[in-house]
């Protein structure tokens, strides 16, 4: 996703339009919202040019796949704007304070194999192994206890809110609830059987 088609701003009398905060928070809020809500650990796969939003819309997201030709950009600072759609939250959580400074700062492009070096993204795969690779990893997800993973995907949103201490506590009372399920009898009993478990989300 290149980010948004910068035409589109201006208004019909070919001025720009003045609250670009409220057409984030109506436009492209909910949808990084709800990339982060989602219970299911969600699978992203960049083949181009991921810039602007478009970089952020793929660092809402759980796992990153991107193809060796793709990139990404933090666009902003070139035409004299702020980080937005959460950059400025994801890019330090992955690549560290100085890096995602750098990147916003300069507006420097990036390559997947860089990205992948930094932290930013999971894997960097040849241009022609994407697709395929992409939906390997889904199914392989898909497959995984549903609840199990809608508890890892909490915890690991919550960490940097929480001392080592209450994320120990947390991690604690998810493994109870998460003993109780059919789910963790039914991978205990597949174990033991050598066979694929057969997960319910119960």
């Amino acid at each position: 996703c290149a980010g948004q088609d910068l035409t589109e701003r201006k208004t019909d009398d070919g001025q720009l339009p003045r609250d670009l905060g409220e057409s984030l928070e109506k436009n492209y809020h909910p949808l990084i919202r709800r990339l982060r809500s989602l219970e299911k650990p969600v699978l992203c796969a960049v083949n181009g040019v991921a810039a602007g939003a478009g970089a952020s819309f793929a660092l809402a997201c759980d796992l990153v796949i991107a193809s060796k030709s793709a990139s990404f950009i933090q666009a902003f600072s070139r035409i004299g704007l702020t980080p937005d759609c959460g950059s400025s939250y994801f890019l330090p959580r992955l690549v560290g304070e100085a890096k995602a400074r750098a990147l916003a700062f300069t507006g420097d492009q990036i390559n997947a194999e860089t990205a992948e070096r930094w932290g930013m993204i999971w894997l960097c795969v040849a241009d022609e192994e994407l697709q395929n690779r992409a939906e390997t990893e889904a199914l392989k997800l898909s497959k995984k206890a549903p609840l199990a993973s809608a508890e890892t995907k909490k915890l690991f949103q919550q960490s940097f809110e929480r001392s080592l201490e209450e994320q120990l506590k947390q991690e604690g009372k998810a493994q109870q609830r998460m003993g109780r399920t059919e789910d963790y009898h039914e991978g205990v009993q597949a174990f033991l059987e050598k066979r694929p478990p057969q997960f319910k989300g119960k």
